[in-house]
Order: C-alpha cells, then sequence, then structure tokens
C-alpha cells in the first residue's frame, strides 16, 4: 500500500505541477535564417541570435554609454593608448572550459587574418586611423590591447554589434583551423540548441553562466537567462507572423507596424516602442551615368515629401532625419535636419537645367521588408508627380541585397541596422566606390571629416565635426535618409521584463514567461 501511495502521489503531483515540468520557452519571431555560427557571413538575425550565445568584452548600455560584458572592468593609460581588460570572474564557455585571456587572443587574431572578409577589420588595421597594434596575455583574466593613439571610437568598436567581436571557444575551430559548421560554443547565458534551418534556432538557457555584478543594460551588464529556452521562429510573411501572435504561438514580435499598434493593444498584446537608431534611407549610385548628375539628385531631393513618408510611415513615432545623427543620439540637435525643402516646382526647374528628358529611373525595393516596399511605392508617386519618370524594381530581398553589395542600382529602398555611435554610420556609407561598392558617399573631404570624428574625444568639439560633415552631405546628396525606425515590439500578456532599447535587438535573458 505504501508504494501505492507513493506512485499515486508522483502521478498528482505531475498532473498539478505539469506545466512547470515543460520548458519555459520564449518564441521570439525573425524574418529569415541566420547566415552560419562563425560571425563573418552576417545580417541582422545573425547578429541578434549570436549575440545571444556569446559575449563581447564590453557592451553598449540601454543609454549607448560602455559597460562591462564578458569584461568586468577595464583601465586607460594616461596618454589614451593601452586599454586592460579583466575579464569576469568564473566566465567558463559552455563546455565548462574557463575563458581566458588567451582566448580573447585567439579569437581576435583570428578575426584579423580574415582580411577583408571581416568588413570591421578596417576599423583597427589603421585604415581609418585607429589600429591595434598589440594584444597582450599577462595573466590568464587580463588582456591588453596596445593602440596607435587615443581614439573616442576604440571601446565602441569592440562593442560594435555587426563586427561580431565577441569571444568564442577556440574549440568552434577544427585542427585545421576552420570553423566546424554550425558549432557555437560561446560564454553567454544561452547555448545552442537545435537549428533546423528554414525553421528555427533554438537556444537553451547556460546553468553555468556566471554574471555581471552589473545589472542588465542594453548588451552590458547581468545576461542571466529566466527561461529554459528561447526559440527563434523563422516567419518570413509579415501577416503570418502577426497571426502567430495572435494565436499566442508567438511571444515577440519585433518590427511591428506602427499602423497596427491600437489593434494589438485591443487583443491584450503589450506594445513597446522607443525611438531607434536604424536608418531607412532611399540610396543613390552616384557612379550611375544619369545619378552621377548632381542637379538631377537635387531634383529628386525637392521631389520628396520626407516629412510625408515618415509621419505616413511610422504612425507619428519618428519624424524625418536625413543625417547621419539619430534624435536618440546625444549629439542631435535641428542642424541635422536641415535638407532641400520639398518644393516640386522647384524640382521641375532643376530638372531641366540638369538636361533630364524623361529617362528611366529604377527604384529597386523588396516585399520582405514592408516598410521599403512601401517607401519605394510613396516616392515613386511622387517623382512621378514631378514628371520623372520612375519605376519599380521589385526584387527578392537576396537580389536586392547581391546589388547593394555590387552597387548595381540607380536608386534603392533600403534599411541599415542600428549603428550606436554617428562615426560609425558614417564609417558605413563613407569610402572608395571602386574598392568598396557598398559606399554610397566618395567624397576624400567627407572622409577626413569622418576620421577626424574618431580622434576628437571632446563631445562639443566632436558634435562641431558631425555638423561639418551634414553640411558636405547637403551638398553632395549621396544618401537620402528619411526617418529612423521607431523600435516597436508587440509581446504576448504573459511575458514579463522583456523591453525594447535603441539597438533594436532582441534579449531573451531577464525575460520571464508566466
Amino acid at each position: 500500500m505504501k508504494r501505492t501511495f507513493l506512485i499515486s502521489t508522483a502521478l498528482a503531483a505531475g498532473l498539478l505541477f505539469g506545466a512547470a515540468a515543460e520548458a519555459a520557452t520564449l518564441n521570439i519571431r525573425i524574418n529569415a535564417d541566420i547566415r552560419g555560427t562563425e560571425g563573418i557571413d552576417r545580417d541582422a538575425n545573425t547578429d541578434t541570435v549570436l549575440h545571444h550565445i556569446f559575449e563581447t568584452l564590453v557592451g553598449f548600455r540601454a543609454d549607448l554609454s560602455i559597460g562591462p560584458a564578458l569584461a568586468e572592468a577595464w583601465t586607460v593609460s594616461d596618454d589614451g593608448k593601452t586599454y586592460t581588460f579583466t575579464i569576469r570572474e568564473g566566465a567558463t564557455f559552455h563546455n565548462g572550459d574557463p575563458v581566458t585571456s588567451a582566448d580573447v587572443k585567439w579569437n581576435w587574431d583570428r578575426r584579423v587574418a580574415t582580411g577583408v572578409e571581416w568588413f570591421c577589420n578596417a576599423f583597427f588595421d589603421g585604415s581609418q586611423g585607429l589600429k591595434v597594434e598589440a594584444v597582450e596575455t599577462p595573466d590568464p583574466r587580463t588582456v591588453v590591447f596596445r593602440i596607435n593613439e587615443p581614439s573616442a571610437l576604440f571601446l565602441a568598436q569592440l562593442a560594435n554589434i555587426q563586427c561580431n567581436g565577441w569571444v568564442a571557444s577556440p574549440k568552434n575551430a577544427g585542427p585545421d583551423g576552420k570553423w566546424i559548421a554550425d558549432t557555437a560554443i560561446g560564454s553567454g547565458s544561452f547555448k545552442l540548441k537545435e537549428w533546423v534551418k528554414g525553421q528555427y534556432i533554438t537556444l537553451e538557457k547556460y546553468d553555468g553562466y556566471k554574471p555581471s555584478k552589473e545589472k542588465a543594460s542594453g548588451y552590458a551588464g547581468n545576461r542571466t537567462a529566466l527561461v529554459d529556452e528561447a526559440k527563434f521562429m523563422i516567419i518570413p510573411d509579415t501577416s503570418a507572423a502577426e497571426t502567430a501572435l495572435f494565436a499566442g504561438e508567438v511571444d515577440v514580435l519585433p518590427n511591428f507596424e506602427s499602423q497596427r499598434i491600437e489593434d494589438a493593444k485591443s487583443r491584450g498584446l503589450q506594445v513597446l516602442t522607443t525611438a531607434g537608431l536604424s536608418l531607412t534611407p532611399m540610396l543613390i549610385q552616384t557612379t550611375d551615368p544619369l545619378m552621377s548628375n548632381v542637379k538631377l539628385r537635387q531634383a529628386i531631393a525637392h521631389a520628396i515629401d520626407f516629412k510625408q513618408i515618415a509621419a505616413a510611415r511610422t504612425a507619428g513615432l519618428s519624424e524625418f532625419n536625413p543625417s547621419g545623427v539619430p534624435q536618440a543620439s546625444a549629439y542631435f540637435d535641428e542642424d541635422f535636419l536641415k535638407w532641400p525643402e520639398y518644393d516640386p516646382e522647384a524640382a521641375k526647374v532643376l530638372l531641366a537645367e540638369a538636361g533630364y528628358k524623361g529617362e528611366v529611373i529604377k527604384i529597386q525595393s523588396n516585399t520582405r521588408y514592408q516598410g521599403m516596399y512601401e517607401n519605394s511605392i510613396l516616392v515613386q508617386a511622387m517623382l512621378a508627380a514631378a514628371g520623372i519618370n520612375a519605376e519599380l524594381e521589385v526584387l527578392d530581398w537576396a537580389a536586392q541585397l547581391d546589388n547593394y553589395l555590387a552597387g548595381k542600382f540607380q536608386m534603392q529602398s533600403f534599411g541599415y541596422s542600428a549603428r550606436l555611435d554617428p562615426s560609425q554610420f558614417y564609417g558605413v556609407i563613407m569610402g572608395d566606390k571602386d574598392a568598396e561598392p557598398t559606399a554610397q558617399w566618395d567624397n576624400p573631404e567627407a572622409w577626413e571629416l569622418y576620421i577626424k570624428s574618431t580622434k576628437t574625444t571632446d563631445f562639443e568639439a566632436r558634435k562641431a565635426v558631425f555638423k561639418e560633415i551634414h553640411v558636405l552631405m547637403v551638398k553632395d546628396l549621396p544618401i537620402f535618409g528619411l526617418y529612423y525606425e521607431p523600435v516597436v515590439a508587440a509581446v504576448g500578456a504573459k511575458i514579463e521584463g522583456f523591453d525594447v532599447w535603441a539597438a533594436d535587438k532582441e534579449r531573451a535573458w531577464g525575460v520571464k514567461k508566466n
């Protein structure tokens, strides 16, 4: 009888507490699969997932300052050229190995050895001023970076989300030194459990994670996982993603359409918003025979009602901003909004001066990103109203991205991931177009100012440099910024602790599912 009672009690406990026995899984929608686990071939979704598995030495806080991540502390020498980091006490990789300074150096040397394949190499190789001259490992928890000159950007570039300059276990590589496909041994609070390509990536809580003593903020501080799993569900279609959200199959829907906020709230969902750092622009290929004419670009600028587009597309959450300095930045003021005014009649005069004779201007767009597509429709209509023969060329996103990478377009409706410092954004859009097809702005004078901005540490002096850059941008019109995407996420009613931040990167740590 006693044995029967024990069995019955166990069964009753299973019935009463069955929900607790199930894994608490936070389901987050992404619109496309990740590109890999090495972090070299990357896009925004890849960055989002991998930063849960791996940690950078330092990370951006929510207020865009730099805080501790894998490094618990650091010091800077009086001459500004030596940075000494202390690795967080108790930090281990997912296989149980302690994280050491030698691992930091191994990762750094590996990134640098890839050359141009790691697009952030240019930020550290001296070609843009800053050069890492040495990485030293005086003891297992201390790593020293020596740079050639004081830099306003060194810590920010180490924290640069798109650079994926995180620290991975050397056991991710085989005897030949090559990354083992689909492996991901990091030190973050989540580890890779399963990747069913084209469907989902499931991460599970890493019980050996030893958190920072600083509270969680952005990508810095305590990143303890409070759910058992974080499942990134690949749902390309926006309508299908909304349906899954409303059905409770998705807990977090990032990049939620601003126009749908009230509907989501009426269904009992949480909607979180904040000002963002991801610029939505129209790209202009200034090497194109037609688009190289600055008067034509001026005519196009006068033909577009930028303020109307921003208001319509963001439901008033964001305002027009053509510059590389977003409203969320401490460097922002009204001077960064100066741009050719909406004036269709002035556009027509400039078209005549440019010798425009009705040639077709193709605007490349795609339907995967609804905002890009709708922006292209609005711009096409406004150009047509001013007498410009603009045609939409709707492509598969992969094909459009390939054209962007190769510089093969006249105009493109596009979007840049968040850059958390204005210099980081200007560094992405500037360059020699012959050597870097993704460079939108090829102007030596602007480039010199960009380099100056990376070396200037005084706040007001640096802001003045950004203003000089913007004045040149208004003159050259190499890219037409529309607005910075507001960060909008729709979240299930059972979710507690999820928050949005200007970097527009979802974070599954610190989140509970009731």
